[in-house]
């Protein structure tokens, strides 16, 4: 009798939040690739749809049920529905979020909480719905995309900072409840800026727009990272080096890395002139639905973006020494 491999994540059930675009769609097109059954969830059943359909095209058992994860009722309901349709779930991707830009005080009071409510309650949600399942089963994984702002804030993003740091802590929590379950394993993936869509559905009252810096990374590297984590789960997975770079560097020098970040914000959004707007917070994007979003340039080969975050790096470093002289002078006299 042929031995099945461990690690085949074929015919596995896969549950992905967010999987209407950006990440989220590359990750449904990822599992789906691996031929997993993908049950998708995402606010908009148009741009649902859409992803449902790549992944039938590509071979692979799927189902779309609009949520709001941001309702745990809904939320466990998709549980339930997922349960229906294949018996077992096997991988919980928290994926789903939306984010802000602006003076925390400029920002209406109903966005911040809604910020709150998708990535932090979202995947509180997920993971209350999905655990007493994990355990009848004695086995599965929790695979929860946070990003580099759980480790490190987003200069004027007060909210989203505050929910990804919230999920770091959720993650890290349940880490220890179920250290008992051999099987069961809580993931966290931190990954740098994604050149996905998600930055064009964000809130801005920022004054400047949407498109993407080149220092960002592939949402299908990102993608191809969960499905590893998926295959070997470990319980922290920084899936590009300059997530360990920031992550590092902001544990060293965190007044100075937040306040340049901040003055470098505070420049843009002096000079900015795009209107405001509420992006995806409230309601479901009406659109660009697909994996990628608009860059300000031509997106940079490997080699290129590691000389520019590099040049970044090193002057960074300038205006840290800089500042660290400047305080240790005044000390002294």
């Amino acid at each position: 009798m042929e031995q099945r491999d461990k690690h085949t994540l074929s015919g596995k059930t896969v549950v992905i939040t967010g999987a209407s675009s950006g990440v989220g769609r590359a990750a449904a097109e990822a599992f789906a690739l691996e031929g997993c059954t993908v049950i998708l969830a995402a606010r908009g059943k148009e741009a649902l749809d859409e992803t449902l359909t790549l992944c039938r095209d590509l071979g692979a058992v799927a189902l779309a049920v609009p949520t709001d994860v941001s309702v745990a009722s809904e939320v466990q309901h998709l549980a339930d529905q997922a349960l229906q349709f294949n018996g077992r779930i096997d991988i919980w991707v928290n994926n789903a979020g939306v984010m802000a830009t602006g003076k925390l005080e400029d920002m209406p009071v109903e966005a911040i909480d809604q910020i709150i409510k998708t990535n932090l309650l979202g995947y509180l949600h997920g993971a209350h719905s999905i655990l007493p399942i994990f355990k009848r089963q004695q086995e599965g994984i929790l695979i929860n995309n946070i990003s580099i702002g759980g480790w490190m804030p987003a200069p004027y993003g007060t909210a989203y900072s505050a929910s990804k740091f919230g999920v770091r802590g959720m993650v890290e929590s349940l880490q220890g409840e179920v250290s008992d379950f051999a099987n069961i394993h809580v993931c966290a993936l931190y990954p740098a800026i994604q050149r996905s869509t998600g930055n064009m559905h964000s809130a801005k009252y920022s004054g400047f727009g949407s498109k993407i810096p080149p220092l960002s990374f592939d949402p299908r590297e990102l993608a191809a990272t969960m499905v590893e984590t998926a295959r070997k789960p470990r319980k922290e997975v920084y899936p590009d080096w300059s997530s360990v770079v920031f992550k590092s560097m902001y544990s060293l020098f965190p007044k100075a890395i937040i306040n340049t970040a901040s003055a470098g914000m505070r420049l843009m959004m002096k000079n900015g002139t795009e209107p405001e707007t509420n992006g995806n917070i409230m309601v479901p994007s009406s659109g660009p639905h697909r994996i990628y979003g608009e860059t300000m340039l031509p997106p940079p080969s490997k080699t290129a973006k590691l000389l520019m975050f590099s040049g970044l790096l090193a002057g960074a470093s300038i205006v840290i020494w800089n500042s660290s002289q400047t305080k240790h002078k005044k000390n002294i006299n």
